[in-house]
């Protein structure tokens, strides 16, 4: 009964709205009262600051900076050889498996279309026909900075307006399409494995969500699809640069082409995922 009295909350408060307010509050370089956050942040989640380029909680000057904290050089590790993928985030796996008559599953009981996914582009969403998809969940612990898993040269993006639902576990089981109704930021790489999606699906309370090659694209947009043409930039990226990064956490739903690659055969359903390590190999 209480999970039910979570998801049905969700379609009454003010996502946007409160969104944006917690989106001032953590960019705001507030002294003492950001540290005491931060803090009590790392506290409740159990955030491991080791590995974290400045451990000291007292260093960062708002909870933003602290929410995209750069990790040691060293931390990460990304996977040797030009046929493997590394993984683009910390997290754990949500979903992944194979792209079946254009849909996605979202989790038990539930799928979605992969071109509402993409923003309604049915010609975009045909070079992912029978191909494979992984989304990966990012809990408030995890490390928030996006990674390319192999070389790419960035071909579009897209931005979609939508709801900001929260994307954990309990509402993904709950409510339908979450993930093609939330807002989000699609990216269109051309790579050696073929087309590639990435997806930043925004969330509740999620208060921004950045690109390297454009800084922020939400806040603020609007109700209608933006779509950005790269191809006549030199825009290349290789595996392990840094792409994107959520403000406070979210969801990345990856998109490959038909038989363009196989995933580590231990990957499953909640198993962790660490930015880095072996993702998949090319098929």
């Amino acid at each position: 009964m209480l999970d039910k009295i979570k998801v049905a909350a969700q379609y009454c408060f003010p996502q946007h709205g409160l969104s944006r307010l917690v989106g001032k509050l953590a960019q705001a370089e507030a002294g003492k009262f950001s540290h005491w956050l931060i803090k009590k942040f790392i506290s409740r989640y159990q955030v491991d600051m080791q590995d974290a380029l400045n451990p000291d909680p007292a260093s960062y000057p708002s909870f933003n900076a602290f929410f995209t904290r750069p990790l040691k050089p060293d931390a990460r590790p990304i996977v040797d050889g030009a046929q493997n993928l590394a993984h683009p985030v910390d997290g754990a796996v949500s979903q992944l498996g194979p792209i079946q008559h254009g849909r996605i599953i979202q989790a038990k009981g539930h799928d979605y279309s992969a071109c509402e996914l993409l923003g309604g582009n049915k010609t975009l969403a045909e070079e992912f026909s029978d191909g494979d998809f992984a989304t990966i969940y990012l809990a408030p612990k995890d490390y928030h900075r996006i990674h390319m898993p192999c070389d790419g040269k960035l071909r579009s993006m897209i931005y979609v307006p939508g709801q900001l639902f929260s994307v954990n576990p309990l509402t993904a089981a709950n409510v339908p399409n979450l993930f093609a109704r939330n807002e989000r930021v699609v990216a269109i790489f051309d790579t050696e494995f073929g087309p590639m999606a990435m997806v930043l699906v925004g969330a509740t309370i999620v208060a921004s969500i950045e690109t390297v090659w454009s800084g922020t694209v939400t806040p603020p947009r609007g109700k209608q699809v933006f779509s950005w043409d790269y191809r006549d930039q030199d825009l290349h990226f290789a595996k392990g640069d840094e792409m994107g990064r959520f403000k406070l956490g979210s969801t990345v739903v990856m998109l490959f082409a038909k038989d363009a690659i196989e995933f580590e055969s231990s990957l499953a359903e909640s198993i962790p995922t660490v930015m880095g390590r072996h993702f998949a190999s090319k098929a």
